[in-house]
């Protein structure tokens, strides 16, 4: 007789759903953020039954836009499919430079119903294999390194995905070098490390001969490699991962392709063959050292003004006494995020996400909440701090409803300066808007002032704070930090017309320094 058991698997059916969800789990996906309604809901229910966290999203507005930004974008041709373009997507966004990936599966799938027996799930894909420079070229980045006058290492986010750190850091302290990172790049060397030159950036960059790029961009954060932010004769050592990055803006001296952690433990093996250190009582370093020096005294000025309301550094600075060393510091903003990246400091690599390359604003409150999945799951107790300018808060702060639902240890602090930049105090909106229709006299970076922001964060059973003064913003901070049981939100009124501190920069040539 035939067996009933077989003949009823062979006619067991499954939806389209299903198969996404058991694709994506095979892949070893543990979260999905999305914005549900037909047909995502079927997906995410799916999703949940098989053990994936689901996290429903409020902001809409990159769906179609990532299209174009995506490593990998494909949409499957049946459901036999679609693990293959899973597996496919999954294993492009990990394999060489990290980066999102785009899978477009049709509304109708979804629902439609196939035989179990149809479907292939592929394996998990293995992890990514590590690939190191040629050694020719690793002997010539050892020998330009040796003879650089003013040489700098630039660490970019690149060395914190290559989690190349171990091998960064001793290159830093065995050589002497100074260093300075970008903005996701902060605490693969710790901010706090006597080599970080970061509060000499613009006298680093404009003066540096030889400069060893570890997975930065030669981008808008870094001037496009260009003078007169550099000197015209700079010679660029270009470490990264993606071939079609190497070149880009400025023709290097030197190119090593590969994993960064691989190749910068080859270039240290390299110069171990050779006795040597950069002279740490170098014209190069007492230069630095002057400029830091003078830099952090204005900045600590500007923190110690009593004057209300408060400027930048004021907040920063109190913000900075309280932070634990192993926080995530997601920003997002104009001045907030400039300003906040060079107070707020990063111990631990792989700690800061921010608005970063394309300077999209909006993206803040998406990366704490999924900062803030992982921290909850995986170190219990570990806080995300979410800095926004008041503009960029605007563009997502609907999510603080996403944040109350799944109760995320997340702390906002909204720097409120009523505008863009820049903004009107109360009495000179009243003034300039009595007469005439706000619309054609008040200045299109203006937004309203005095915001209550907190407000909706009480809404959605969070902790709400308005502060106006240094002990005020002290107090919000010290509550918020001990209390994990809910999130808050600090709106912290600042100077309309606060500004970072004035710059200096000196277009000399190397001689007259």
């Amino acid at each position: 007789m035939p067996d009933s058991n077989f003949a009823e698997r062979s006619e067991e059916q499954m939806s389209g759903a299903q198969v996404i969800a058991q694709a994506l789990k095979t892949q070893d996906v543990e979260y999905i953020f999305g914005i549900v309604g037909i047909p995502v809901t079927e997906i995410a229910i799916a999703a949940q039954q098989l053990g994936i966290k689901y996290i429903g999203m409020r902001n809409e507005q990159a769906v179609e836009a990532c299209r174009l930004y995506t490593k990998f974008s494909a949409r499957p041709s049946s459901i036999e499919a679609i693990p293959f373009v899973i597996e496919k997507a999954v294993r492009t966004s990990i394999y060489g430079r990290p980066g999102a990936c785009y899978v477009d599966i049709p509304a109708d799938f979804v629902n439609l119903q196939v035989n179990v027996n149809s479907i292939k799930y592929m394996e998990c894909c293995m992890s990514p294999p590590v690939s190191m420079a040629e050694t020719s070229a690793v002997r010539m980045a050892a020998s330009v390194i040796r003879n650089a006058k003013q040489p700098l290492l630039i660490i970019g986010k690149g060395a914190a995905y290559a989690h190349a750190e171990e091998n960064i850091k001793k290159l830093v302290e065995q050589y002497k070098l100074p260093f300075l990172p970008t903005p996701m790049g902060k605490g693969v060397v710790p901010d706090n490390h006597p080599n970080c030159v970061g509060a000499a950036r613009s006298r680093a960059l404009q003066f540096a001969d030889v400069i060893v790029l570890f997975g930065a961009r030669l981008n808008w954060i870094l001037h496009f490699g260009l003078p007169p932010r550099y000197q015209p004769d700079v010679k660029f050592i270009q470490v990264d991962i993606c071939a079609e990055e190497l070149g880009n803006n400025v023709k290097p001296a030197v190119t090593l392709l590969g994993d960064i952690s691989a190749v910068s433990k080859q270039l240290l093996e390299e110069l171990d063959k050779t006795a040597w250190e950069y002279p740490p009582e170098s014209k190069w370093w007492k230069t630095l050292r002057e400029k830091m020096k003078s830099n952090e005294a204005a900045s600590k000025e500007l923190a110690s003004k009593k004057s209300l309301p408060m400027n930048y550094y004021t907040v920063f600075y109190h913000v900075q006494e309280q932070l634990p060393r192993d926080c995530f510091v997601v920003s997002e903003g104009a001045n907030t995020m400039d300003i906040g990246r060079t107070v707020l400091q990063n111990y631990l690599p792989r700690h800061r996400l921010d608005a970063g390359t394309f300077r999209t604003m909006g993206v803040g409150l998406g990366f704490a909440i999924a900062a803030a999945m992982v921290a909850k799951d995986r170190s219990p107790g570990q806080r995300v701090i979410c800095v926004e300018g008041d503009s960029a808060f605007g563009f997502s702060g609907m999510e603080v409803e996403t944040i109350c639902r799944y109760n995320l240890p997340i702390i906002l602090l909204v720097v409120n300066n009523n505008g863009i930049y820049q903004g009107f105090d109360m009495n000179t909106w009243k003034e300039t808007s009595k007469f005439r229709d706000p619309t054609a006299v008040v200045p299109p970076m203006c937004l309203l002032p005095n915001s209550h922001y907190e407000q909706i964060m009480t809404a959605f059973g969070g902790k709400g704070y308005f502060v106006e003064t240094p002990e005020e913003l002290q107090k919000s901070l010290r509550q918020s930090l001990a209390d994990t049981t809910k999130p808050s939100l600090i709106n912290i009124m600042i100077e309309p017309q606060a500004t970072r501190k004035a710059q200096d920069f000196h277009w000399l040539t190397r001689s007259n320094m």
